[in-house]
């Protein structure tokens, strides 16, 4: 297995488990789990729904202002980290 990109090498322990299998021809492999992605990654990626608005002092029911949501996308931590999905889950319309 390769490592991982810009991660440098992976730690033996890490590395996923396989499957041994043999072939016909006595060659044998070892056969791995299918990777891909998860279906709901919104979902999982929203841990504290309203916090955003929270830390804005936005009131609920309304949208939160473009200007307000640009400010904070260009601010270190947390509120920067919501804010930049706030503005990616609103372009997915």
């Amino acid at each position: 297995m390769r490592a991982s990109r810009g991660m440098g090498a992976i730690s033996p322990s890490k590395m996923p488990g396989a499957k041994k299998k043999a072939r016909r021809d006595d060659t044998d492999f070892a056969q791995y789990a299918e990777g891909g992605e998860t279906k709901n990654w919104i979902a999982g990626a929203i841990k504290k729904p309203g916090a955003l608005r929270k830390q804005l002092g936005a009131k609920e029911g309304q949208p939160i202002p473009a200007k307000k949501l640009a400010k904070a996308a260009s601010a270190p931590g947390k509120l920067g980290q919501r804010a930049r999905l706030a503005q990616t889950l609103k372009g997915m319309k």
